[in-house]
């Protein structure tokens, strides 16, 4: 992110009356060079100062292209990219100021410290960064402070990859997995501290599989699929149109069966009614919508392909 190559992208001019916000993009168009269909197809979107938007799809959906574009490693594209209401291209160095970025594969130095990487990336920046020692504490690795990373387990490098990209207090931070092999209580940790940056005002792209993360940090979510935005709304507005609201009954005094009723209509369901009258249920689950459930209908890909495609 350090070089000094100039923009290239081709950008329209903004509306006058468009929605202002942390993010915006509109018409967003990328190609990689010599690929016949463009890895980023047309889209729009926007992300309001404070809100958690996650971003979403199966591997190959775009997303990542997506990613690279908002923090410039990319910079050949078409249509339109604001952040903190400017064009990609007017900014300078100063935007890696603005932003974090907490990759998937953590990319430390080895050789380093926890406490000499965190020293060493601050050196980077020109505002203020936040103690290291304190950072540390605050994902569990103060005592491993001054133990070489190369030590460290994978939960541990996810846990420094952290809060090596909260150190400078950024405006907008892009999150890749950011609980991926960390044990429950590690993660709800992670999970805590990016609810209270988004409580300070913090704009958060989040990227992940774990769809129970999803449910619990994100205001909005979108689906990538073929570059597309296939969905893109609350969670709970996902779940409802895409998902199954069902009553699942297990039943039968010698051979069990098992039935599943739509929530809606349970009141009206003359077979469900014979099956309670008949005294004979073994078990009775009602099974609310989820987003893995959306995630495959809207993707056509099941989470746990998509996961190994990773």
């Amino acid at each position: 992110m350090a070089g000094s190559a100039p923009d290239v992208s081709c950008e329209r001019p903004r509306p006058a009356d468009a929605a202002r916000g942390a993010i915006l993009v509109e018409d967003l168009t990328f190609h990689y060079p010599g690929q016949s269909k463009p890895a980023v197809d047309g889209v729009s979107f926007s992300v309001a100062e404070g809100e958690i938007f996650g971003l979403l799809g199966p591997s190959g959906a775009g997303k990542s292209t997506l990613q690279k574009v908002l923090t410039r490693q990319q910079r050949r594209f078409l249509g339109r990219a604001e952040v903190l209401g400017r064009p990609l291209a007017a900014w300078g160095q100063d935007y890696f100021e603005a932003i974090g970025v907490g990759f998937e594969l953590p990319n430390h130095y080895v050789k380093f410290t926890a406490v000499e990487n965190l020293k060493f990336f601050a050196s980077l920046y020109r505002r203020e960064s936040r103690d290291p020692m304190e950072l540390l504490a605050l994902v569990g690795l103060k005592e491993a402070a001054h133990k070489t990373v190369e030590t460290f387990s994978k939960g541990m490098r996810m846990r420094l990859n952290f809060v090596r990209a909260i150190q400078h207090d950024p405006e907008i931070l892009f999150l890749d997995e950011p609980t991926a092999g960390l044990d429950p209580v590690n993660a709800r940790i992670i999970k805590r501290i990016i609810a209270e940056l988004r409580r300070a005002g913090k704009t958060i792209v989040l990227t992940t599989h774990n769809m129970n993360d999803v449910d619990q940090l994100c205001d909005r979510v979108s689906f990538m699929v073929a570059g597309r935005f296939a969905a893109m709304d609350t969670p709970e507005a996902l779940k409802a149109k895409y998902g199954r609201r069902i009553v699942q009954v297990a039943h039968g005094r010698e051979v069990v069966e098992t039935d599943e009723f739509p929530l809606d209509g349970l009141a009206d369901d003359a077979r469900f009614h014979a099956i309670l009258r008949a005294g004979a249920v073994r078990t009775l689950h009602s099974q609310e919508a989820s987003l893995d459930q959306v995630f495959s209908d809207v993707t056509g890909t099941s989470l746990d392909l998509a996961e190994d495609a990773r």
